[in-house]
């Protein structure tokens, strides 16, 4: 599941194929070579890791048992072997739905403070609960329903990490300069 991109999403793609290749914005795409696409797939891969990370935060709540009646049960039982609320649907919803549009920064924020919440008994109780949700709904009969749901819980903190990580990097001549004078020194 990815989000949408929206213009404002791309304005800093944009600022890295000017800065990077020395594409004005304005540029005609037919205009271009087969090395200039080649530097722009480039350039746009290196740039994409809060955007691909967004979708997968999403992905994986979207594995999740759907908040709607039949799925009430999985997120009572949630709230109560996680001691947090903040993983109810009714508390991430507008964090999902601006992740939906691009904007993953609250939701990781979000889902960070819960993981962060939870003591380790918690966080293996959680995890048995979401294990056994996965197992139902990907018939994982051979998995411990515990083993499935502390990976999915790894991989939903590490993607949350993912993703205020991609927004506060930024490439800036001054600062990559300054990057590359550090390094070169040491």
């Amino acid at each position: 599941m990815l989000p949408e991109v929206r213009p404002h999403l791309s304005d800093p793609l944009a600022d890295q194929l000017e800065h990077q290749l020395g594409l004005a914005r304005q540029r005609e795409a037919g205009d271009l070579d087969v090395q200039c696409v080649a530097g722009i797939a480039v350039v746009a891969a290196a740039h994409s890791d809060g955007y691909a990370a967004t979708g997968h935060l999403l992905g994986l709540l979207a594995a999740l048992p759907a908040p709607t009646e039949e799925g009430e049960r999985f997120w009572s039982e949630l709230w109560r072997s996680s001691g947090t609320a903040y993983l109810l649907p009714a508390n991430i919803k507008a964090s999902v739905l601006r992740s939906l549009a691009g904007e993953g920064i609250e939701l990781a924020r979000h889902i960070l403070s819960a993981v962060d919440e939870m003591t380790p008994p918690q966080r293996v109780a959680a995890g048995e609960v979401i294990g056994q949700a996965l197992a139902e709904s990907d018939h994982f009969p051979d998995l411990k329903t515990q083993v499935i749901g502390e990976l999915w819980l790894r991989d939903l903190e590490l993607t949350a990490w993912r993703v205020l990580h991609a927004d506060r990097r930024f490439d800036d001549p001054t600062g990559r300069k300054a990057f590359l004078d550090a390094w070169s020194r040491a």
